[in-house]
């Protein structure tokens, strides 16, 4: 009898253990069988409240719901920007790097919609709301507050490019990346100041966030150094619009720059033809520096401008949608990435005279 007993004992301690099921899951939650499945399959179409006491639920009775949902893709929603643009292509090239080294897909999508529509009027594209299909998106692009607050409560995990954010959302309740421009505007702007100059110009479109962000650093380096902040600011998306207008207005004011600090390389390459078109020369009449080091090296003289590192970038956003995916109830991650001073050809040491020179010049030019 007492061989039975322990007989019986044993195999119920090796007994497999009862699996824990959606019903379980439900109870724990108190909410329906139906309602925990779609929770569970990624339907977006669940309260967020809801959704949440849901993954709780289950994070409680330890089900591992990375195994239950096999899908593993991300979307890269490239916002309101050209398909082609070099910088979003090399956060793409990044993300999708990171993305095949966990064993992700990625799905690539092109997306423009209105900043001043209110979310509620927003209809996302169709694959984005499949939560079976894409589990986070990476909005890169130019993105304002609306398309936050819609995925917000469709309950579908992203990061952001700050840096093109239009905007300042109310309450940050998404992850967002940022690369330091600011700081590295700051930092060309005292380079240019070291090497003599007094005069720069900024030239970019100040409405744009990207532009808007770099303005700020030139602003407080020139302003620490009791200088004028000059700027041009040309309503256009068309970068090398934007800096050969801009630089033909500078140039034709009173008091022309010596040096001008584009706000991004595509810019800095309307600039050069502004320049040349004026009949002056790169860096002996006037300094040029840019920002980004997408086609820096390209240009001729070389741009001396601020290197970011959008594959990086792409590559953090990724490990972050995924961080999010693992733990939904982690606070909102903020990740600034640094930048690197570029050093080519096109800027030069100056004194005083030089700036007469200047102005001797373009008087030349213009009577010529």
């Amino acid at each position: 009898m007492k061989h039975c007993r322990l007989s019986q004992r044993a195999m119920k301690k090796d007994a497999p253990k009862k699996k824990t099921g959606l019903r379980e899951i439900a109870a724990l939650a108190k909410v329906s069988v139906t309602t925990a499945s779609r929770v569970l399959n990624g339907n977006n179409r669940v309260d967020p409240a809801i959704q949440q006491k849901v993954l709780q639920a289950a994070a409680k009775l330890d089900v591992d719901l990375s195994k239950r949902n096999k899908t593993k893709a991300l979307a890269f929603l490239l916002s309101n920007r050209a398909m082609l643009h070099a910088f979003h292509s090399r956060v793409l090239k990044g993300a999708e790097a990171c993305c095949a080294a966990h064993g992700w897909d990625m799905v690539f999508l092109s997306f423009s919609y209105s900043p001043h529509m209110p979310w509620q009027e927003l209809y996302l594209p169709k694959v984005v709301q499949r939560r079976d299909m894409v589990r986070a998106v990476i909005l890169a692009g130019t993105n304002s507050s609306n398309l936050l607050e819609l995925l917000e409560h469709r309950g579908i995990p992203s990061v952001v490019l700050g840096n093109n954010l239009i905007g300042e959302p109310k309450k940050a309740r998404y992850d967002v990346i940022f690369s330091d421009e600011t700081q590295g505007s700051h930092n060309m702007t005292r380079y240019l100041i070291q090497l003599g100059h007094r005069r720069i110009g900024f030239v970019g479109n100040l409405q744009l966030p990207w532009f808007s962000r770099g303005f700020i650093g030139y602003q407080k380096a020139m302003e620490r150094a009791g200088l004028r902040p000059a700027h041009s600011s040309i309503d256009s998306e068309d970068d090398t619009e934007i800096g050969y207008l801009g630089t033909k207005f500078l140039l034709a004011s009173n008091e022309p720059p010596t040096a001008i600090f584009a706000g991004n390389d595509q810019t800095a390459y309307g600039v050069y033809k502004a320049v040349r078109d004026s009949g002056l020369k790169i860096p002996d009449d006037i300094s040029v520096a840019g920002c980004d080091d997408t086609i820096g090296a390209w240009l001729y003289p070389g741009l001396t401008t601020i290197r970011e590192f959008p594959e990086h970038m792409g590559k953090q956003m990724v490990e972050m949608a995924i961080k999010r995916i693992s733990d939904p109830s982690l606070p909102p991650q903020s990740v600034t990435v640094p930048t690197e001073f570029i050093q080519r050809e096109s800027c030069r040491a100056i004194s005083d005279p030089d700036a007469t020179a200047l102005e001797e010049a373009l008087q030349r030019v213009t009577i010529g």
